[in-house]
Parts: structure tokens; sequence; C-alpha cells
């Protein structure tokens, strides 16, 4: 944490240490060591935070509360993004290299400290994000990875967005909710669904819904499912090029073959041209009309836990979480 001038040194750099060279300046009065590394992400948020009397918001919010998708990387995967800080519109700070100063007026509630830091609420920080986003597809990806990390739930955000009034952004939020889903496990499976859904194929997608035998055991999970034709979506990134993953993808397809499935795969190269994969969909769809009977189900047995919602997710016990999620951690690994 920046420490202000302590003329005993033991707070903070005297005077004299902090002209020296082994402290650097960060904000008005404020100081860390030189050898603290400024940027990486939590130091960066930290050191903008410091000093403004406002608090972080937006992916930096929700980076400091452990999202796993908000890293403050631009779509690039290099540019930072600056770190947004939520003032308030009470509060005037003089503008500062890496940081967006937003003076948009806070309900009282809204600011909460973590770890010494000051943050708004996962409500305030999701909508913030997702007002300044550019497009429908951007916002509702926002939208499904803070649910990802059981930050917000809909029906919490709904309630808060209810209460947005005049805001800029708050039309495209609004247009964002209905296609935001609780059980997405990756920002790339967002668009896989998005532009599913755009081919008016089917009107509504399963994301991560296990499938069972008739006897309930459990077969397979796919990305995205569409229960009525019976037709399955994997999105297969770099990671899948290889030996290990490329087996199991094959296993898979194989095992959606007996099942009487058809399976379509989105590329990570589909981004460039997502008309291959909006090919290979109707394919999918015109032999999934030649299928017979069923031999699977969507509804889970008696020992099976769902976890498909966040309200059911923050009701999991610790050791519960380990064991039934571990599977939707890992793909944030594998996608």
């Amino acid at each position: 944490m920046p420490a202000r001038l302590d003329r005993w040194g033991v707070t903070g750099p005297t005077p004299g240490q902090a002209r020296g060279k082994n402290w650097r300046r960060v904000g008005p009065g404020l100081y860390v060591p030189v050898e603290v590394d400024p940027l990486t992400v939590d130091q960066r948020i930290v050191e903008a935070v410091a000093g403004t009397g406002g608090a972080a918001t937006g992916w930096a919010a929700l980076h400091w509360m452990g999202a796993t998708w908000f890293g403050g990387l631009a779509g690039d995967g290099r540019t930072q993004l600056p770190v947004p800080i939520a003032l308030g519109d009470r509060r005037q700070v003089r503008p500062r290299p890496g940081v967006h100063l937003s003076e948009d007026w806070l309900f009282d509630e809204d600011l909460i400290t973590i770890d010494g830091v000051r943050v708004t609420v996962p409500e305030r920080s999701v909508t913030y994000e997702v007002r300044r986003a550019r497009g429908l597809p951007r916002a509702v990806r926002i939208l499904d990875m803070a649910a990802f990390d059981d930050l917000v739930d809909l029906a919490d955000l709904e309630a808060y967005v209810s209460r947005l009034v005049s805001r800029g952004g708050v039309r495209l939020l609004k247009q964002a909710l209905p296609w935001a889903e609780e059980n997405a496990w990756s920002p790339l499976e967002v668009d896989m669904r998005l532009e599913w859904l755009g081919t008016g194929l089917a009107d509504a997608l399963l994301c991560n819904r296990p499938l069972f035998d008739l006897s309930g055991r459990h077969l397979l999970t796919p990305d995205l499912f569409d229960p009525v034709a019976g037709v399955a979506g994997e999105y297969n990134g770099a990671v899948h090029d290889g030996v290990a993953p490329r087996r199991r993808d094959l296993d898979r397809e194989e095992l959606y073959r007996r099942l009487g499935i058809e399976s379509v795969a989105m590329m990570s190269t589909d981004s460039r041209d997502v008309s291959r994969f909006v090919g290979r969909l109707h394919a999918a769809y015109r032999r999934a009309e030649d299928r017979g009977e069923r031999s699977w189900t969507t509804d889970q047995p008696e020992w099976w836990v769902d976890t498909s919602r966040v309200s059911l997710r923050r009701a999991l016990t610790p050791e519960q979480r380990a064991r039934w999620l571990r599977r939707q951690r890992r793909s944030s690994y594998l996608t």
C-alpha cells in the first residue's frame, strides 16, 4: 500500500528518503518502494485508488474481488486498460496516467472496503462496465463472466438496474440483461451462444447442462445444448490442438454419435470468419432431423447437485464447491 511521509521513517519514508532513489511517488504525498512492480494488476489498482478519496469500480473492482475473467487487459490481450475510479459527483481529483475518473453519483451502499482497498459493490462495478461496453455481445459477456465467479446474480442485478435513472449506457444494460446467463464458463462460450441464437435455429440454449442416460448416469456436459433438436455445441480453443485434448475431443464426438446427438464445434479461428461455424451448425440441424429415439435426458437424478445458478453455487459448502465446481473452474484455464 502507498505510504505517506513519516519523519521517523516508521510508517513511511522520511522526507529525505522520499527524495532518494529507493522510493517511488505514486500520488500526492504517497510513496512505495521502488522494488514494487507497478505493472502487476493488483498494484495498479492499489496505486490508482490511493489519494483519490474514491473507490475502484468496473473491471478493477471485480478483479480485486477475485473475478477470473477481468484482468485489466484490452481485447488484444496486451494493452492495459486504465483503472476506473468512482469518485461520486462531489469530488474533483486531478487526472493521472493509467486512471479513468468517474464522477457518476453513487448510492450510499455502493462503497465497501476489501483487504484495505475501497471498491464499489459488484452490482455497481458490473453495471459500470456494461454501460461503457461497445455493443451488445461485449455487454452480455461482461454480465456472464461476473456471474461465473458468483459475484452477481441476475435477479439482484435487475433490481439494481431499476434504480439507475438517466445514466449513460443504461439502455444497453437493459438490452443485455435478457440475453445473460449464469452458467457460462468462458467468454468465448458466450460469443458462440450469441452467434448460435442469432441464426434463429434455436429459441434457447442450455449452458453447461449435464446429460444423463436413462438410468441416471452422468454422460457428459456440453458447452451449449439445444434439447429440442438434440444438437450440442463445443468451443475448441487453441489448447485443444494438443494430442491429449484432441483424443478427449474424439472420445466426446464418438459418445455424441452413440447417443444420437449431433455435435458442432466452434474453433478459435472461427472468430475471424463466423460463417464457417454457422454453416456447420445448419448442417448439424439437418442431420438431427433424422435421429430416432433418445437415450439421454437433461433431468437430473437425486444424487446430482445442481450448480447452474449463482444462488445455488453460493449455497454450497467449501467442500461441495471443490467437488462440484471443479470442472467449471478448470474450464477457465483450458479455453
